[in-house]
């Protein structure tokens, strides 16, 4: 009983601050345009800051586990397979077809997994599950990409591929990311001042970053096909986690690393698939349904998640 609550303490804290952000939107304290702002702040500003600062004051080779790497693309590459290859043989529409693949493997590695990860493990373990994001965004960003433009691939598009790549190239997390994995990698020292200042506003990124997910959450976004939206769910909670848990062991990932991987895998649809499916034709109610019910279920599904880990030593 006492390993539960170690692991309540854990998670509890997590989705209490996302429940901080529902209420002060609820009572008027920020609202929409403030949301709206906060999220451009954390994703342009504030994560870039936190990955820089964490990845590249570490020291990369102590930190880096290419099997890691491996093991959780791998997973991804997997759950794209699985969740369109299913979604087309039960014939969803080309809009339902994209978002219902995205919502099963792309998740919210940046907000909900970084935070889970530092709170389940630490410092140290954040700074390792930073430098496995850094590789990990694009393999994302690709794999979502695909799964939107493949339903429509005889329909024509207004976007050429240059715009997509410019979209994988450019993002912001992944130019801090290997911005930090090149500065540790070239053991480059960082002055006191810079690191001091990368301490203290790198500092707000997370409880930025879930209050804004609790201010943008709303039931109301429960709507549409709500088995399609479970179904997703649950391949993204307890599928891929599993997956990943089989692949890193088969690449012989042990302790901590197969930790991370295992809760970054398990993390909640991202906001960002609710975004790309308005961009790219797809059923974007179906996409936030499966935003909302996966970051609601993954309360639960960490917990376990915890649960065996910890019981497993780790």
């Amino acid at each position: 009983m006492s390993l539960f609550f170690e692991i309540l303490a854990v998670v509890l804290p997590v989705f209490l601050v996302i429940g901080l952000g529902y209420f002060l939107k609820r009572i008027g304290l920020i609202d929409s345009a403030f949301l709206f702002q906060t999220n451009r702040l954390v994703y342009y500003v504030a994560l870039p800051l936190l990955l820089f600062y964490k990845i590249g004051t570490a020291d990369f080779f102590a930190n880096f586990n290419g099997a890691l790497v491996i093991g959780a693309s791998l997973a991804i590459a997997i759950g794209f397979i699985l969740s369109y290859g299913y979604a087309a043989l039960r014939g969803y529409p080309p809009a339902a077809r994209g978002s219902f693949s995205q919502g099963s493997f792309r998740g919210n590695l940046a907000y909900i997994g970084l935070a889970i990860v530092l709170n389940a493990y630490g410092e140290d373990a954040l700074t390792r599950a930073g430098i496995l994001m850094g590789f990990l965004v694009p393999v994302l960003n690709f794999f979502a990409i695909l799964a939107l433009l493949l339903p429509h691939r005889n329909a024509g598009d207004q976007r050429g591929a240059m715009f997509w790549i410019r979209q994988i190239a450019l993002n912001p997390l992944i130019l801090a990311s290997f911005a930090g994995i090149l500065w540790s990698f070239l053991h480059l020292p960082l002055p006191q001042v810079a690191e001091r200042s990368l301490k203290i506003a790198s500092g707000m990124t997370l409880p930025l970053a879930l209050m804004a997910i609790g201010g943008a959450f709303s039931l109301e976004k429960l709507r549409g096909d709500l088995v399609r939206a479970f179904l997703a769910t649950g391949i993204k909670l307890a599928w891929l986690p599993l997956i990943a848990a089989g692949l890193l062991w088969m690449l012989e990932v042990r302790g901590l690393d197969l930790a991370i991987g295992v809760l970054m895998s398990g993390a909640p649809a991202a906001t960002a698939t609710y975004i790309m499916a308005h961009q790219m034709k797809g059923d974007s109610e179906l996409a936030g349904s499966i935003v909302m019910m996966s970051t609601l279920a993954s309360a639960v599904t960490y917990t376990a998640a915890l649960y065996i880990l910890r019981s497993l030593g780790l």
